[in-house]
């Protein structure tokens, strides 16, 4: 049961004091997901508006050093940097003024903060949809950010409660004296290791609807060579689709600790370019055994006739 958790737990997870205190008055959660249901229930049903923009309030703009925001807690200050990981990795100086520009216009409009789910999202893609979003009426940008909160929450819940798991365990070994105590593995991660999604710089959206496939080099030779052929040397690991996001669903399982070796992510380009350059596009890298705790996001930015990738986090 994941006892312990206050007031200021869930804080780092939402911003809203009354947000907070009913998930504590509603607990304690024996597991993440009922966690998640209480958590809706109250969002939307128990917080009110004030509640909201207090969220709202909690969060830096896109690009902003999450520190400069006032009482906010070291964990959701680390869980901001780690959200904007992929952004800032994308960023130029003229795309982060861009960024700036765009914010505070959001922010004249509206009077709170453009508020989105950033984690694996690009620079490019969330002006994108900042640009998208600035057309909306009021009435419902507030709602559709009450809905990224909410992602928000999840995913700082998700993180909460591994880490809850994690510091239980860890103090279960050592209260069992002269005992031998074999713990199953408890995924810290939050996601699978390897994710990637599809950005159409053409026009300027993501890409959704193109046909992904991760596989992974598995001959007994040392590794692929290059200008050497033979699928039968790849091995499956999981395919999926883009969303409307651009975003691939899950291409392989939430494991800890991810296999060294040579990865391939397919994009099936054609049928969602039919007039363009590349039937399909396959990205090949490499995990070495130093890096198997770390996360891999391989995005693929798009047109008719180019393409670029990069090492996301």
């Amino acid at each position: 049961m994941a006892v312990g958790l206050g007031v200021n737990d869930f804080i780092a997870c939402c911003g809203s004091t009354k947000f907070a205190e009913q998930m504590v008055a509603d607990g304690p959660f024996d597991t993440y997901d009922k966690a998640v249901v209480a958590a809706k229930n109250i969002w939307f049903n128990k917080v009110d508006v004030h509640g909201w923009l207090e969220a709202f309030a909690a969060h830096p703009q896109i690009g902003q050093n999450p520190s400069s925001v006032a009482n906010k807690s070291s964990t959701s200050v680390q869980w901001s940097k780690g959200e904007q990981s992929t952004a800032l990795a994308t960023a130029t100086d003229s795309s982060l003024q861009e960024l700036y520009e765009w914010n505070s216009q959001y922010k004249q409009k509206f009077g709170f903060v453009f508020l989105i789910c950033a984690s694996g999202r690009s620079t490019p893609e969330i002006l994108a949809e900042l640009k998208r979003r600035f057309s909306n009426r009021p009435i419902v940008e507030f709602e559709i950010a009450a809905q990224e909160q909410m992602k928000i929450t999840e995913l700082r819940l998700q993180k909460l409660f591994s880490n809850v798991d994690v510091t239980k365990a860890e103090e279960g070994r050592v209260t069992i004296l002269g005992g031998h105590l074999t713990a199953p593995s408890i995924p810290t991660r939050v996601r699978p290791p390897i994710t990637t999604h599809v950005l159409d710089i053409a026009r300027g959206c993501p890409a959704g609807g193109i046909e992904v496939l991760l596989e992974m080099y598995t001959s007994q030779k040392s590794g692929p060579v290059f200008g050497q052929s033979g699928d039968d040397m790849w091995t499956f690991q999981g395919s999926s689709a883009t969303d409307k996001d651009g975003r691939s669903g899950q291409l392989m399982k939430i494991v800890n600790e991810l296999t060294p070796g040579v990865y391939r992510i397919s994009f099936n380009t054609g049928k969602y370019n039919p007039d363009g350059f590349f039937p399909f596009v396959s990205i090949v890298f490499e995990v070495k055994a130093s890096q198997k705790m770390e996360h891999f996001h391989v995005p693929l930015l798009l047109s008719p006739f180019s393409f670029s990738t990069y090492r996301g986090s």
